[in-house]
Formats: C-alpha cells, sequence, structure tokens
C-alpha cells in the first residue's frame, strides 16, 4: 500500500516535469527517455523519503525515557555531600549512591591511609575506618596510577582467613590539586575482565569526585578568609568602643570624680558580660545593652544637649545581628551629627520587621554630610580618630550576608544624616566551624 501511494505521487511528479521538458521542443526519442528515466527516479525518491520519514516517526521517543548517563547520574546526586569534602559521613552517602546506580557488585572509598566507606559484597574485614589492607590499594595511592585486579590473589589482601567474595576490582585515585588524597573502588565478586564500561565509569568516577572535592578545598579556603576578616574586624571595633567611652571617663574624673566612678562600674560591668559571649552575632536586646551602656557615658557628657528617642519592635529583641553593628552607627551621629551642632540634638533609633528582614534605622537631626565627603564616609579607614565605625559595619554586613546588605546613607546638610541597616531575620545562627548558616524567618 505504500509503495502504490509513492508510485502515484512519483507519477504525478513526471507528470509535471514531463510537460516542462515538452515546452523545451526536445526531440521525441529523447523526449520518451528523459520522461521513462524521471519516472523511475521519482518513484524510487518518493518511496525511499516515505519509508525514512516512517522510521522516523516510529523511532521518535521522549527525551525523558532514555537513561541518565551513570557518570552524570551520580554527579548529580553526590555533589551535595561531596561539597562538605571527603570524609566517612560523605564517602558513605557517595559510595552508596555509586552502588545503587553502577552495576558492581561492592564499592569503596578512602583517603591515603583508611577505609572511609565500604558498601556492598564483602565480609567483616571490610570496614569503614580500618586502615587500608590491600596491596593493590597502597600502590595506587603511591603511584597516582589506574589499576585493574582480575584476580584475588592479585588484590594482594594480607588477610587469609576469612571468606571475601570479591575477586577483581578496578581501583582509580582520587586527586585533589594534583595529590593522590585516596581511592575509589569498583569490585566484582567473579574472576575474570572488568567490563570496559565499568572501568570508564571507575575513571569518571574519580575524576568526578577529584573536582568536587577540588570545588570543597576551595569553598573552605574562601570561608576561612572571610572568617580571618570578620575576627580581624571584630578585633578592630571594640578597642575603638573602649577607647572612645575611657576618653569620656578621663574627662569626668577630673570634673566629677564620683560620676567618673559610677561610669567606670558601668563600664566593668559592661565589658564582663561580653567577655562571655563569644562568636559574631548577638541578639538584638544584648546589641541594644551596648548601645544603652555608651548613651548613658555620652549622657553625662552633654547632658541635656543630647535627645534620644527609641522606636524599637518588643518582639524582634531574640533575632541575631552582628555583634556591635548598632553602637558605632549610633556613635558616628552623636559624635558626627550632634556635637559639632549648635543647640539641642536628637538621635533616633528605629527597629523594625520589614519584608522579613530586621531593618534598623539611626537619625539624627545634625549637621549632616557635606557633598565632598559624602562618597568617602563608607571608605575603610576614611573619618576621624581610629576611623573604623560605619566602615566597619559595611563591610562585616557585607561578608557576612552578601553586598545587597551593606549600609545606606542618606544626609543632607545641616538637616541630618539617615542611616538604614537590613539585617537577614535570624533566631538561630551556627556559628561552629568555618562558617556561618543564617537561618532566615520569612516574613
Amino acid at each position: 500500500m505504500k509503495f502504490l501511494r509513492a508510485a502515484g505521487l512519483g507519477l504525478a511528479l513526471t507528470l509535471v516535469q514531463a510537460l516542462l521538458i515538452g515546452v523545451l521542443k526536445v526531440g521525441a526519442g529523447i523526449w520518451w527517455e528523459i520522461t521513462l528515466l524521471l519516472g523511475i527516479i521519482n518513484v524510487g525518491t518518493v518511496y525511499a523519503a516515505s519509508d525514512y520519514l516512517g522510521k522516523r516517526r516510529v523511532l521518535t521517543v521522549k527525551l525523558d525515557d532514555h537513561p541518565m548517563d551513570p557518570t552524570l547520574q551520580i554527579a548529580n546526586e553526590t555533589l551535595p555531600f561531596l561539597r562538605r569534602g571527603l570524609n566517612e559521613e560523605t564517602a558513605r552517602k557517595t559510595a552508596e549512591i555509586i552502588l545503587k546506580i553502577s552495576d558492581v557488585a561492592a564499592v569503596a572509598i578512602t583517603d591515603r591511609e583508611r577505609v572511609l566507606a565500604y558498601v556492598g559484597a564483602g565480609c567483616e574485614r571490610h570496614q569503614p575506618g580500618r586502615l587500608i589492607l590491600t596491596y593493590a590499594t597502597k600502590q595506587v595511592i603511591s603511584t597516582g596510577e589506574l589499576k585493574i585486579v582480575e584476580n584475588k590473589e592479585n588484590l594482594k589482601c594480607p588477610v587469609k582467613d576469612c571468606d571475601c567474595p570479591l575477586e577483581a576490582a578496578v581501583i582509580a585515585p582520587l586527586k585533589c590539586q594534583g595529590k593522590v588524597v585516596g581511592v575509589v573502588k569498583l569490585y566484582q565478586t567473579r574472576q575474570g575482565k572488568i567490563p570496559p564500561n565499568v572501568i570508564k565509569l571507575a575513571v569518571g568516577i574519580a575524576q568526578l569526585l577529584a573536582v568536587q572535592m577540588e570545588l570543597a578545598e576551595l569553598d573552605r579556603q574562601a570561608q576561612l578568609v572571610t572568617k580571618a576578616e570578620l575576627q580581624a574586624l571584630h578585633a578592630q571595633i571594640n578597642p575603638h568602643f573602649l577607647f572612645n567611652t575611657l576618653n569620656t571617663i578621663i574627662m569626668f574624673s577630673r570634673t566629677n570624680p564620683e560620676t567618673a566612678r559610677r561610669l567606670l562600674i558601668r563600664l566593668a560591668s559592661f565589658f564582663r558580660h561580653s567577655l562571655k559571649k563569644h562568636g559574631m552575632f548577638n541578639t538584638l536586646e544584648e546589641e541594644l545593652e551596648y548601645v544603652n551602656t555608651y548613651l548613658v557615658l555620652e549622657k553625662a557628657r552633654f547632658r541635656e544637649k543630647l535627645r534620644i528617642l527609641r522606636d524599637i519592635d518588643p518582639e524582634l529583641m531574640e533575632y541575631k545581628v552582628p555583634v556591635l553593628c548598632i553602637q558605632p552607627l549610633v556613635e558616628n551621629a552623636v559624635k558626627h551629627g550632634i556635637t559639632p551642632k549648635m543647640g539641642q540634638g536628637a538621635v533616633q533609633i528605629i527597629a523594625r520587621k520589614v519584608d522579613g528582614e530586621l531593618l534598623v534605622i539611626i537619625k539624627d537631626d545634625g549637621v549632616g554630610i557635606s557633598k565632598d565627603r559624602f562618597p568617602k564616609v563608607l571608605l575603610p579607614g576614611y573619618g576621624s580618630g581610629n576611623g573604623v565605625g560605619l566602615s566597619n559595619v559595611h563591610e562585616r554586613l557585607k561578608s557576612l550576608f552578601g553586598e545587597d546588605y551593606g549600609l545606606k546613607i542618606v544626609s543632607e546638610v545641616d538637616k541630618g544624616t539617615t542611616i538604614y541597616m537590613r539585617i537577614p531575620l535570624m533566631l538561630e545562627v551556627n556559628e561552629g566551624g568555618e562558617t556561618y548558616e543564617v537561618k532566615s524567618i520569612n516574613s
């Protein structure tokens, strides 16, 4: 039936071509020969085309019907674990995934000295945490070269009194930054040649794991740098706060010794409390204690010249904020906004929940920031004294939460300055290890 349809379409096409040839007024003999030849070619071409298209129609399948390449599937499933580095937990998860996806009897992953993970067929001697036993594995670690073992004897396991079913293996080195850090081993329970697809899989898995371990190491190094920067900034701000506070107390030690004594007691209590706190975060309530201590000292100095207004949502007190992130902003408002101003001035402290974030606003009605100084106020080291206040907080916020979380400043000469600080809402912060895990609360 398909041939008859092809013949009909081919002959119709031939008729059209024959008419065109007749228009050219060729000889009768030649006309018949050309027409016959075209007819044969057209019928054959249409038949072949319909057959090809029919086959293509039959072979057309959805992409989802094809199984994913095993190496890519392993890469997809192991990435979340190996980004945390290679240890017994991540190695076990990775080995389980490889065993599930690949057609092998057992999988082992080691570091340079110990078995980190072993899953599949084996005996009680193949347990995670034990020293590497087989000479073949030690050889791969030493040479950094792939090794294919096709019988139990060549595994060279020194243990003789066990009933181990493993007969052959492919052992691939795991390399990180050019150094062998372990091996991945795919075992089979029958002697003989390892199938080429298993060898390719072992090589692919080893390369994949190596890339993921290198990414994990780069992550770790970046986190160490970030942590060091944060610790340096943290260490910088505490002496800055102490330096300015002691200056105020020294002034009172001459004019009003009793006030100086009370302020020293307050300061001692403040630092005794702060020394008990380790890490980069406080609750908002604890952070406001720093601010209150500072303001007690400044109120003693400025008396009625300085007014403090507070608008703080009490429900926010348990949320976490970076240590000493508000006090430097208040100090900046007092020192550079109110102090140079003639007459009385006010500093307002606002804390609200806005769009799932903690918004802190420090607003003063002081002298403002001149146009020539404004572009420089967030540059590290800029300003009078130690110059660490605004820029310190600005850099810490960006390091902890990202570039979008730096300080935002609006200022107008002779009208005042407003500083906006956004912080993700956090009830818990993991400060152990080498990174900070921020748990945001949706609004």
